[in-house]
């Protein structure tokens, strides 16, 4: 099971939080934790790391005796992708789905940064919501996860524009029939108000 995904960039603040377990302590001091197990390894090692540490912040894995969490990180420019997950998972599974997460990422924001991490974490959410749900795998397919997502935004564009009269876009079906303050004060301008 995935326990939880982190992202933090090379200073150790983190872009994204989401834990499918309770936590014993708070957020920052687990992220602060693997933070400073991550970025103490050479570049040389593998991207994977047993962290019995962590029980103390996640509590102790009680399923299996000698079972511990693990770690299983990418680094990508500045930003740290963590996945924290049991044994059940396998190491290399984990690390292609990181690959996947960012692939998503990419196509969704062109070349993600870390910036759009900051100001689009709703959408960033989304798209991890799209590939894991309650610690489980849901989708690894790419396009189906791009699919989804462009589908949710184009819903999301929709409804702001027909909710909000106030819009520049017209508002799909509805815009076009709803007179707005905005369309009054043009029509009056130019005069096509006076007809």
């Amino acid at each position: 099971m995935i326990h939880a995904v982190l992202i933090f960039n090379t200073s150790g603040a983190p872009r994204l939080t989401k834990f499918y377990t309770p936590l014993h302590q708070s957020s920052q001091t687990v992220v602060q934790k693997i933070f400073s197990l991550v970025c103490s390894r050479p570049s040389g090692l593998c991207n994977f790391l047993d962290a019995p540490e962590l029980e103390a912040f996640l509590g102790p894995k009680d399923d299996a005796v000698g079972e511990r969490w693990q770690v299983v990180y990418r680094c990508y420019a500045t930003l740290y992708f963590v996945f924290v997950v049991d044994g059940a998972e396998s190491e290399l599974g984990i690390l292609d789905l990181i690959q996947v997460f960012v692939e998503c990422l990419d196509r969704t924001f062109e070349n993600v940064c870390e910036l759009d991490l900051v100001f689009h974490f709703d959408e960033v959410h989304h798209i991890l919501a799209e590939i894991i749900q309650g610690g489980l795998v849901l989708e690894t397919n790419v396009e189906e996860i791009d699919i989804s997502v462009h589908e949710a935004m184009k819903a999301r564009k929709d409804s702001f524009a027909s909710a909000n009269p106030l819009s520049l876009g017209g508002g799909g079906p509805r815009g076009s029939h709803i007179k707005t303050p905005i369309g009054w004060l043009t029509g009056k301008l130019t005069g096509a108000g006076t007809r």
